[in-house]
């Protein structure tokens, strides 16, 4: 095994057992390879498992980390680790990139409850109202959108319009959580995080009785009563870096569980307690499949360049705040 496998395989350890190294070990070596062939990089987001996450990944992040990276990426192919709306917001920023996808089952149950028929139904009943998109939603939906969002900037978004109310879409729980940190009116839709959605007040009281001193650190598309149980809420990349700052003794993260298993490879001084919710569209990307898309070229996210023209234009009036 060459230096820089064995130290891959260091990393991960505690959550790949020895038998499973060899073969995800022959993923690694491949995708390493054809990476600098092909003058590509993996992005990879904070829900992909550890031997993606640290053993294959050049950016890693959160959906706004990702949407950054990709705009400055020199690469001339993107692969992404993530699911198929972080992929097609990788192909608005970087039209003329090639940028794959190792599964295009990999979905997410927000973009998939809200079309670009329900936006302009919505603007229909509310004329006049701006539209704030999460960026959990597909680039249709996203081009009949006035500005994205992300669940680390919504705030900031929605205040920087400078309006009494806007309609924030699809997630419900992220638009009650907003509206409760500002004096904008927010019309919601009524999407919602399959993960996130499933966490209730009662499991976060269960997990503090049962380990004393838990730091609970929750995601904003929790239901508003499972974020107030919580001592901290943000998006993944907020919460990555309260680990980062504050190294509590022991902390449980309310989301996505690869998401603990990444930042204690990271922080092996923290205890993290896993109440593991695992979201099955993040699982859909795997090394097998990160590999055959590099070596094959499939499968290659296309969007329409009229539509790609009116989505990037939502995408980047976000990055430009």
């Amino acid at each position: 095994m060459s230096a820089a496998l064995a130290d891959g395989y260091d990393r991960i350890r505690r959550f790949v057992p020895p038998f499973e190294w060899p073969a995800l070990a022959e993923d690694v070596a491949e995708i390493v390879r054809l990476k600098r062939e092909k003058n590509a990089i993996v992005l990879a987001h904070n829900y992909m498992s550890p031997e993606i996450f640290h053993c294959v990944s050049d950016v890693v992040g959160d959906s706004l980390a990702l949407a950054r990276e990709a705009q400055q990426a020199d690469a001339d192919v993107i692969v992404m680790a993530g699911v198929h709306f972080m992929a097609e917001t990788a192909k608005l920023l970087n039209p003329d990139k090639t940028v794959l996808m190792p599964d295009m089952h990999a979905g997410c149950s927000l973009a998939e409850s809200i079309t670009a028929s329900d936006v302009r139904s919505l603007r229909a009943r509310h004329p006049g109202v701006p539209v704030i998109t999460y960026v959990n939603t597909s680039a249709a939906v996203k081009a009949e959108s006035d500005i994205c969002c992300t669940s680390g900037n919504v705030k900031r978004v929605v205040e920087s319009l400078g309006v009494p109310e806007v309609i924030l879409i699809p997630d419900k729980y992220l638009a009650a959580n907003v509206a409760r940190e500002t004096h904008v009116r927010i019309i919601a839709w009524q999407g919602a995080c399959e993960v996130h959605e499933r966490f209730t007040p009662r499991q976060i009281r269960g997990l503090r009785r049962d380990n004393p001193g838990v730091v609970v650190l929750a995601h904003p598309e929790c239901p508003p009563e499972v974020v107030g149980e919580a001592d901290f809420a943000g998006s993944t990349a907020a919460m990555a870096d309260y680990v980062e700052r504050r190294a509590p003794a022991k902390a449980v993260l309310i989301t996505e569980c690869s998401m603990a298993d990444n930042l204690a490879v990271l922080h092996p001084e923290v205890e993290f307690v896993r109440p593991c919710n695992l979201c099955p569209h993040m699982k859909r990307i795997t090394l097998g499949n990160i590999r055959r898309a590099l070596e094959t070229g499939e499968t290659e996210i296309a969007i329409a360049p009229e539509l790609a023209a009116r989505a990037r234009r939502a995408v980047e009036r976000m990055l430009a705040l």
